[in-house]
């Protein structure tokens, strides 16, 4: 593997989605209310990236008409089964108040630069959704917000599962995570691994605060018991590093068994990030219990 000098994706990248299929490793960031939605880029060794596609390119399918600034498409989420890449991503309508309106979507295709599916709508009870694929099932995972004024906005997370022939959520919806006491919890992924489900969360807000924290339980519906040990990333510690508001990270396996997980990030100037969030990636170990840093 090569040596990676961080970030790998330089300037307006962020929240990545990362997935190996292979012998090739794909990330998918944000592209909030630009056209076309939803960057792709592609690696052999996790340093050298190239552009491969804009997944939503047909203005038939994303409108983006009148969407304000720092709204439209949030956090992506890119896997693969049985032949198929599968992009959930959010459209964000507002985002001036406590009141988000937030619709999430799933589009497929068979080839990384598409053609890729219409649309298919799955709630509007919170954003950043992911896809885990369980054996025969599929789940829907995402955080949810409480818009009642007298609770906790980033009220948690929820799962539920996702029939592909019928293209519609199903069964009932089982809050999995409430989150860990540093709060503000998005971004959720899950993975199994050993005989327990684990799930990544972004907290502590995306500014210089922010983290991943992980929760584990062997029961994909719970109950989770949290890392002692959270945050298992942040840069909120080392105000001189030169690579801040580290989070929003997602796991992947090489095909060596070793892991890394690619993360938002900047590089600020006076407090100040310039270029926006941009992509990292970082080396993975597994400790003896079970955990990982």
């Amino acid at each position: 593997m090569a040596q990676i000098q961080n970030p790998v994706l330089k300037g307006f990248n962020p929240d990545p989605s990362i997935l190996r299929v292979g012998d090739d490793y794909y990330i998918a960031v944000s592209t909030f209310e630009w056209f076309p939605g939803v960057n792709i880029y592609q690696s052999r060794n996790l340093k050298d990236w190239k552009f491969v596609a804009a997944a939503l390119n047909d203005d038939r399918k994303l409108d983006l008409k009148g969407i304000d600034t720092a709204c439209g498409i949030w956090a992506p989420n890119l896997t693969y089964d049985n032949g198929r890449f599968y992009l959930l991503y959010t459209i964000v309508y507002t985002n001036r108040s406590r009141f988000k309106d937030t619709h999430n979507f799933l589009v497929t295709a068979e080839k990384i630069d598409g053609p890729w599916s219409d649309p298919v709508y799955l709630n509007c009870s919170g954003f950043d959704p992911s896809l885990f694929h369980d054996g025969d099932k599929k789940w829907l995972v995402n955080m949810t917000i409480d818009h009642r004024v007298d609770k906790n906005r980033f009220s948690g997370v929820d799962i539920q599962e996702y029939d592909e022939a019928e293209q519609a959520l199903k069964g009932p919806v089982y809050r999995i995570f409430k989150g860990s006491p540093i709060g503000t919890t998005e971004g959720p992924n899950m993975m199994k691994k050993d005989g327990y489900y684990y799930l990544t969360c972004a907290e502590g807000g995306t500014e210089f605060g922010h983290c991943v924290t992980v929760a584990r339980s062997e029961n994909i519906t719970g109950p989770y018991e949290v890392d002692p040990e959270n945050p298992m990333l942040t840069s909120k510690a080392t105000e001189d590093y030169p690579i801040q508001r580290a989070g929003h990270g997602q796991l992947v396996e090489a095909a060596d068994g070793s892991w890394f997980m690619a993360h938002l990030c900047s590089r600020p100037v006076d407090g100040c990030s310039i270029l926006g969030r941009e992509t990292a990636i970082q080396n993975i170990r597994w400790t003896e219990d079970g955990w990982f840093k």
